[in-house]
């Protein structure tokens, strides 16, 4: 089992400084973490203006673009792997997708997972200019068209919203092909996991009787379709804002038993069954990750 971490980008005195983002990067690849993932969001509302909005995100939450961010990265590390998690695919055009995975891709060696997700803030595809209501048909020819341009040098496809004519992206992918894991809970999604995808990410599942049914729920459908499940990845989240080392690492245990691939340690995200860490600094964020590591590594 492979045990990544989530950069802290939305506590400001980490995303905004780049000479942070690479020291947390360099810092964790230091100690062993074998995955750095980022969240995705282009547009953020404006709080005053939508009072009712929640504890969702907004434009106070920082959010780098994670190809560029991947970028920068990867000519600052050597071996740690890069996850969206989860890119929102559907309020993107998928043939520039396709591009820009494909070339980070190239420039890091292949040690990008592109995760991928259906989204929920309609504000963001209103301003993206795409459509929100068809979002989940659009993100399934999506990935056909991805899959077909990092294949082969020439395309041609003809979908109900994709049209490529004879073309292709220049640099392919060096083994042609790039890992796709879906984000989401919900039965389309396994589906979705089962046809076309390398893993799930079911980032909101707290580790307990749900998460195992849905893991089984997952095999089921993969055997059904004959495809061997062992084939399929799991990521999910752990945290190290609630108890300690006794608890952590009873949930690694729980989440091994359960044959998940991955496990992405959150210290920022306080949403569902993860809670932030109680600093915001760049030394609270590595004494956090150094800590969690110290205390599981031996199970992995």
């Amino acid at each position: 089992m492979k045990l990544g971490v989530a950069l802290p980008l939305i506590d400001v005195a980490v995303g905004g400084d780049p000479a942070a983002i690479r020291e947390f990067a360099q810092t964790a690849e230091e100690i062993g973490y074998q995955d750095l993932s980022a969240p995705d969001h282009v547009l953020g509302v404006n709080a005053a203006s939508r009072p009712d909005w929640g504890d969702r995100n907004t434009s106070a939450d920082l959010f780098h673009d994670p190809f560029v961010l991947f970028g920068f990265l990867a000519g600052v590390t050597k071996n740690v792997e890069f996850s969206t998690q989860v890119l929102i695919l559907a309020q993107r055009q998928a043939v520039l997708v396709a591009k820009q995975a494909a070339s980070l891709d190239v420039l890091c060696g292949g040690r990008f997972r592109l995760g991928v997700g259906v989204g929920w803030n309609p504000v963001e595809f209103t301003g993206l200019n795409e459509d929100f209501h068809n979002r989940g048909r659009r993100s399934e020819e999506q990935v056909e068209v991805m899959k077909a341009l990092w294949a082969e040098p020439h395309v041609t496809f003809k979908g109900k919203f994709h049209t490529i004519e004879d073309a292709g992206i220049n640099p392919l992918p060096a083994k042609r092909s790039i890992p796709i894991w879906y984000g989401g809970h919900a039965d389309v999604t396994l589906r979705r996991v089962v046809k076309w995808g390398d893993g799930w990410m079911p980032l909101n599942y707290a580790p307990g009787p749900e998460a195992a049914a849905a893991i089984a729920k997952l095999r089921g459908y993969a055997e059904a379709a004959g495809r061997d499940p062992a084939s399929i990845g799991i990521d999910t989240r752990v945290t190290v804002g609630i108890g300690a080392e006794a608890e952590w690492r009873d949930t690694v245990r729980f989440w091994k038993s359960c044959g998940v691939s991955h496990l992405t340690l959150g210290t920022y995200s306080g949403r569902g069954h993860l809670r932030r860490i109680a600093g915001r600094s760049l030394p609270d964020h590595l004494a956090a990750i150094k800590r969690y590591w110290n205390a599981v590594a031996d199970l992995l």
